[in-house]
């Protein structure tokens, strides 16, 4: 969400999603807001610093990761105090992080190396992760009074599978990661979780089967990126629709757009995407849940509500088409 005010947008939050809302990330309030900062804040026995050239695994933990873990308790403050404001009790609660690899590909050792590179270290991290994303989820649960479902984010997974994460000099990149190791290791930080578990990746070309063998019980992607994937990408979508998983479908532009947008024309490449796959559009109504695509960080406050708006009428559209659809 954009701007600076945690108690605004759980307000909006509440307001516009009652049904699933999400405890929001504001990013504009700097470091240990971001998320590689916040997840790092959920880490058990481990801590980071800012530096330079970004997160770095820490001795003991410091301003910066304090400053993350106090600003995720402000978060959740926040948002039950908008709750408790508005009477509201959703039956789920959806909660964010990064995934293991995205995290592992972003936070350095002490040597400057990211955490991907040493085996070890990668193992610690993902069990910390795993570890401190249950602890998360159960509290928040016993906190609010409602189910949680976590997301991971995996913006960076396809940059690990392809060998194009930089080394420190900048001249580099580290080895490719084989997908069968990328499965076991997400499949490890997913089995931890409450189900309904989510896995979120707004990169080109999302590997969505990897993802569904790694145990994702649903999948989020963005319906642009979906329009020039390869038939592979597509064809693992409609496999996990007719699997019975659940598509969290990115259909609402994350900045505003020139022209106004209608709820037709939002929701036409999902549509067009059921069509492709052979599917009755009745499923959309099923398994699919309309959402921005990707963050809405760099919107206006505006347009962030209305987005959040579209993606609930979105959805209610899907239940009972118009006759024009």
């Amino acid at each position: 969400m954009p701007g600076t005010d945690i108690h605004e947008a759980a307000r909006t939050m509440i307001g516009e999603l009652p049904q699933l809302p999400y405890l929001p990330e504001l990013p504009g309030r700097g470091a240990g807001a971001d998320l590689i900062g916040r997840t790092a804040a959920l880490l058990v026995d481990l801590a980071v610093e800012l530096v330079p050239s970004g997160y770095r695994v820490a001795a003991r933990p410091g301003r910066d990761h304090r400053r993350a873990v106090d600003l995720l308790r402000g978060d959740l403050d926040a948002l039950e105090e908008a709750m408790d404001s508005a009477g509201a009790r959703p039956d789920m609660l959806k909660l964010q992080a990064a995934g293991p690899w995205t995290l592992a590909a972003e936070v350095e050792l002490r040597t400057g190396h990211k955490v991907l590179t040493d085996a070890g270290a990668l193992r610690e991290f993902t069990a910390s992760l795993a570890e401190g994303l249950r602890m998360h989820a159960a509290e928040v649960s016993r906190r609010i009074g409602v189910a949680t479902v976590v997301q991971l984010d995996e913006p960076g997974l396809p940059a690990v599978l392809a060998g194009a994460v930089p080394t420190p000099s900048g001249y580099g990149t580290v080895p490719a990661v084989p997908e069968s190791d990328a499965v076991d290791l997400l499949r490890g930080v997913l089995g931890a979780l409450p189900a309904p578990r989510i896995v979120h990746c707004c990169a080109p070309r999302p590997p969505l089967a990897l993802l569904r063998r790694a145990g994702a019980d649903a999948l989020a992607v963005d319906a642009e990126l979906l329009a020039g994937a390869p038939r592979a990408t597509v064809d693992a979508l409609g496999e996990a629709w007719d699997a019975g998983a659940t598509v969290l479908l990115g259909l609402v532009p994350a900045l505003q757009p020139a022209v106004p947008p209608t709820l037709g024309g939002l929701a036409r490449p999902a549509l067009d995407l059921v069509d492709r796959l052979g599917f009755n559009r009745e499923l959309l109504a099923e398994r699919c849940v309309p959402t921005p695509s990707c963050g809405l960080a760099g919107a206006t406050a505006v347009w962030a509500r209305q987005a959040l708006t579209l993606a609930r009428e979105l959805g209610e559209a899907f239940l009972d088409p118009p006759d024009s659809w």
